[in-house]
């Protein structure tokens, strides 16, 4: 699947655009500021129907107009054309079309488009909570597996349910075990569901993800990532008998899948304590290549793969073995940005490849030769 042209207008910086890509690379080059990121939060629009910078669509409308419309044409295995087109208008309700005609539910969207965007403020899943880490992985799953989403989502509700009668009970000093049952049934027939599914889903994505950082790296550098779930250690009936007084106290659910996370080590320390920023980086490079191939083998052809300013505090070695490892087939259309043109040149000095450069400054764009 390839985007073969995008036209915007209204959009952020942009009063507006149209560009022809190439099917494989296309860098976007200027300073910081100079709207190279929209074009790539454009992108992301089209496949999500929304920004992955800012979630309030309003505010992505460029200052001073009424509206923001991206458009753009995608080819599926050198085939039919699609048109994908998102609408905002300021208080009116969000309108996402394909092919003319507009989506009942958003969510009959999602993933039709597969992407995969990696950004700086990636780095978030090393540096912040567990919640961050678990939307990761359950966002990866949830693309393709609606049945977990669903679980997920009645998990969520249960736990949301559990917790609010744990206030209650707090206030009114009136504990009723009947009640609460009814939503730790519901836990204990949900959370084994979800446990399992993350632990197989990790069975595959863990060696794939292994696989890029190797070559990243390109030394004995040894990154791992290490599911920690409570349902590891015992039953989750029994979890919930052993806890419920520590429940009560805390006036909220102390166990479940709600709770586990997914540590990430370097040579068998903490990645967040004992990482430098290009390990950090190379990491979680790693891990967006490894969902990239995991949403390929789902889909059977390459999703579009964005990336954002990655390359800053990653020395020459390793951005030239993201560029190898990114031009080969393996991978389909990819979208870079740079602050500096010499090392995306340098970079690709050695690659051959179809290839289009353009500069980005204050939200007008030039196709450059390099």
């Amino acid at each position: 699947m390839i985007i073969e042209k995008i036209d915007i207008a209204s959009f952020k910086n942009y009063p507006k655009a149209e560009i022809i890509f190439s099917p494989r690379v296309n860098c976007f080059l200027g300073p910081n500021g100079a709207g190279k990121t929209n074009i790539l939060d454009a992108l992301y629009y089209l496949s999500f129907c929304k920004s992955y910078f800012n979630p309030v669509d309003s505010q992505n409308i460029r200052r001073g107009d009424e509206f923001l419309r991206i458009r753009g044409i995608y080819r599926k295995n050198g085939e039919t054309d699609d048109e994908l087109s998102v609408l905002i208008r300021r208080n009116y309700r969000k309108q996402v079309k394909r092919n003319g005609k507009e989506y009942d539910r958003l969510a009959d969207h999602i993933g039709r488009y597969p992407l995969v965007m990696i950004t700086p403020s990636d780095t978030s899943l090393i540096h912040e909570g567990s919640e961050g880490r678990r939307k990761f992985i359950d966002g990866i799953i949830s693309q393709f597996d609606k049945n977990y989403l669903n679980i997920l989502l009645q998990y969520n509700k249960a736990i949301q349910q559990r917790n609010a009668l744990l206030k209650t009970f707090s206030e009114t000093g009136r504990y009723d075990p009947v009640s609460i049952d009814i939503w730790n049934q519901q836990l204990i027939k949900l959370a084994p569901q979800i446990f399992s599914v993350r632990k197989d889903f990790l069975d595959l994505f863990i060696p794939v993800f292994k696989k890029y950082f190797r070559f990243i790296a390109g030394s004995d550098e040894k990154a791992d990532l290490k599911y920690d779930s409570q349902l590891y250690r015992d039953s989750m009936s029994n979890l919930i008998k052993a806890n419920i007084d520590k429940d009560r106290i805390l006036k909220f659910s102390t166990i479940g899948p709600h709770k586990d996370d997914f540590e990430f080590t370097i040579n068998e320390f903490p990645l967040k304590k004992f990482g430098s920023q290009g390990q950090q980086k190379s990491f979680i490079v790693a891990a967006k290549l490894a969902q990239y191939e995991y949403m390929k083998n789902i889909k059977g052809f390459n999703p579009i793969l964005l990336m954002d300013d990655i390359f800053d505090k990653l020395d020459q070695k390793r951005v030239e073995q993201i560029m190898v490892l990114v031009s080969e087939n393996n991978f389909g259309q990819i979208f870079i940005t740079d602050t500096q043109q010499d090392r995306i040149e340098k970079a690709f000095s050695q690659i051959e490849t179809d290839k289009k450069f353009f500069q980005v400054n204050n939200g007008k764009l030039d196709e450059v030769k390099i």
